[in-house]
């Protein structure tokens, strides 16, 4: 395939629309091209059960970064979505990070683009700013420290009690996060498409059908559904919880993709997706996370292509608030 067409490829499409044929096994080949290039795959708990089966690492975002920032690997192949893949790219400047479709973005991340939020910023001068590390690079740029789920209590924690600060771009995470540490953040007004979705009758409707089932909740849910869960927290949180609980069945308001990990932890214990408020679509799962197929993922290291690309300055702004979450979280 002409390079020419490559490109006119990723810049319609996202990813190279190439024809592989049915006699290919997939998964030896991208097994043989990781040890060919010196590649790691790094997955994240939301791509489908058979990208997270061959990947070398599969965790939450803080686990992704941190997977990022010890590899030895010259290329880095990021099956999640791209704020994920700029985060890598960020930590490993000189390595070549690829992502199987660049049209993998994150609602969440674009429900704060640059110009607007450096806008909302003026307003509050004398604020620090944690970012949510699901936000773009430029957001990143203009952060004084990047959390994730997993260490957004320990991040906020981290400043003085009488400090301001500013928590973009999820309002849900940043809304219980100052619920548990009794801060009043400014937050900005974004929010995740699929954990805004879950419809909280439903969700009771689904406890009083399953008594003997603890339901359990990723903080990006809104307040309400919260306010049901016995146990809150991040995807890792909520998988090490499931190991260690003695409930037998779990509801759980999160992407379904980690429920794939669940089963393998836990073959024995029985794990419902919570309902979403629109029952005609699979409002649980990221249509984003869901653009990772293994034929892309082939073709992407075959090509290595599409590559994650940032400017220096993008680079050089933005790994400050990151190295500062890393050494934070240590």
């Amino acid at each position: 395939m002409e390079e020419l067409s490559i490109r006119q490829m990723l810049e319609e499409k996202g990813f190279i629309d190439e024809k592989v044929s049915p006699d290919i096994k997939l998964v030896e080949e991208i097994k043989r091209l990781k040890k060919e290039k010196n590649a790691v795959i790094l997955s994240h708990y939301y791509v489908d059960s058979e990208l997270q089966d061959i990947a070398d690492y599969v965790g939450d975002s803080l686990g992704l970064a941190q997977e990022a920032a010890k590899t030895t690997a010259d290329l880095i192949v990021f099956v999640g979505v791209h704020f994920m893949a700029e985060t890598a790219k960020i930590i490993n400047p000189t390595k070549k990070v690829i992502l199987p479709d660049l049209k993998a973005g994150c609602s969440l991340a674009e429900s704060a683009p640059i110009e607007k939020f450096a806008a909302f910023k003026a307003q509050y001068p004398d604020h620090k700013v944690i970012s949510y590390v699901n936000c773009t690079a430029d957001l990143k740029t203009m952060t004084d420290v990047v959390c994730t789920s997993a260490n957004a209590e320990k991040i906020v924690n981290s400043f003085p009690k009488d400090e301001k600060l500013i928590f973009a771009p999820d309002k849900n995470l940043g809304n219980y996060i100052n619920s548990i540490t009794g801060r009043n953040m400014v937050l900005w007004d974004g929010a995740c498409m699929v954990h805004e979705k879950y419809s909280v009758e439903k969700i009771i409707d689904l406890m009083d059908a399953h008594p003997d089932a603890e339901f359990i909740a990723h903080p990006e849910c809104e307040k309400p559904v919260l306010l049901l869960a016995k146990h809150i927290g991040s995807t890792t949180s909520l998988l090490n919880h499931v190991k260690q609980s003695s409930y037998k069945k779990f509801i759980v308001a999160t992407e379904s993709g980690i429920l794939h990990q669940m089963k393998k932890a836990c073959p024995e214990k029985i794990f419902i997706p919570a309902p979403a408020n629109d029952s005609t679509c699979a409002c649980n799962d990221c249509s984003y996370m869901k653009l990772n197929s293994l034929q892309k993922l082939y073709i992407c290291m075959k090509h290595e292509l599409p590559e994650v690309t940032l400017s220096e300055e993008v680079i050089e702004k933005a790994k400050i608030p990151i190295l500062r979450m890393l050494e934070i979280s240590k």
